[in-house]
């Protein structure tokens, strides 16, 4: 009986995994791709040895063995059956790391992520295969206590030791899942404008607009506000004038009008509003919004447009007889007077 178990089982499981793998291409059209992809990877990460022990631990059932022998089939069993756990979980590691890093290289300045999950991955491996080992000790009857307590006496002087290196890995995982910025993007960090050209494990590189490189630890970019320029949909253009006093009510009443056909006239502009906000010290002060797209790649396309802008309101205003307010003061003299005098 347990010859004939042993034999079904060996030459069944076998069987299976290869017919699986020979449907595998009418297999991934039965559900979503990255389901039979994992699962398929799976199936080619068992081991014929892990086949053969699962055949044997059937035969065992089977027959009585001595003590002795009966512990070395059951040491083998667990570490055989454990050791391919891990393998498991190893690949659906490295399947979800080779998923993201195909979705890296689609986007521009993704490739920069790759270093991360490598560094990502081997930590997976180590912490799957000692997690492994643990529990086939632990299914063994060993007392695993003391060995855990020592393991993480050690890890906690390890990270002392290096937390300085472990705050950047760790602030750069925390960069790359939740995507603050990525590169290509322009940056605002304090008195810092930057474009990011490098998202590395221990520190960003940005270049700066006067042309220089600037190296910031991940760590301390997290701790700072951050303003990503380069992901705003418009920008938002807020400016006052000044009209003089002398204008009369008339033309004071064209220039909002003036101001909108000035600013729509130019293209990539959205109008807001043109108010009579207050009268000012030497002038009665206009304000004016409105707002201009703001792609990525043209930093400077919105300087271009308020310059146009500008412009026509200046120009506008000169053919209408508009004149604009400057500071002025006016100082009054009062002659004195002498009752001595003739």
């Amino acid at each position: 009986l347990a010859a004939l178990a042993f034999s079904v089982t060996f030459t069944v499981l076998p069987f299976l995994r290869l017919f699986l793998l020979s449907r595998a291409r009418k297999l991934r059209g039965l559900t979503e791709a990255g389901a039979i992809e994992l699962v398929l990877l799976l199936i080619k990460q068992t081991r014929s040895l892990f086949l053969f022990v699962v055949a044997l631990y059937f035969a065992m059932r089977f027959l009585e063995l001595p003590p002795r022998l009966d512990r070395i089939s059951t040491s083998v069993i667990v570490f055989a059956g454990w050791f391919q756990a891990a393998l498991w979980g190893v690949g659906a590691a490295s399947f979800f790391v080779e998923q993201r890093k195909r979705q890296a290289a689609e986007r521009v300045g993704g490739a920069s992520e790759n270093a991360v999950l490598d560094i990502g991955l081997f930590v997976a491996r180590v912490l799957i295969f000692a997690v492994a080992i643990l529990l086939a000790l632990d299914n063994l009857g060993v007392n695993i206590t003391a060995l855990v307590a020592g393991l993480g006496v050690g890890g906690i002087a390890i990270a002392l030791a290096i937390q300085t290196i472990l705050g950047d890995l760790l602030a750069s995982l925390s960069i790359m899942l939740d995507k603050p910025f990525e590169v290509g993007d322009w940056l605002r960090i304090d008195d810092i404008d930057g474009t990011v050209e490098k998202i590395g494990v221990k520190s960003t590189r940005l270049r700066s607009l006067s042309g220089e490189q600037i190296v910031l630890s991940n760590a301390d970019m997290l701790k700072c506000r951050i303003r990503n320029m380069g992901r705003m949909p418009e920008r938002r253009s807020l400016f006052t004038i000044g009209i003089a006093y002398e204008t009369t009510p008339d033309k004071l009443q064209q220039v909002p009008s003036l101001v909108e056909a000035a600013i729509s006239s130019v293209t990539g502009t959205r109008f807001e509003y043109c108010v009579f906000r207050q009268f000012g010290v030497s002038a009665l002060e206009f304000e004016i919004v409105y707002f201009v797209p703001e792609p990525a790649d043209a930093r400077f396309k919105f300087l271009k447009i308020v310059d146009a802008v500008n412009r026509r309101i200046h120009a506008d205003f000169a053919a209408n007889g508009i004149e604009f307010a400057y500071p002025t003061q006016t100082v009054y003299v009062k002659a004195a007077t002498n009752p001595r005098a003739p």
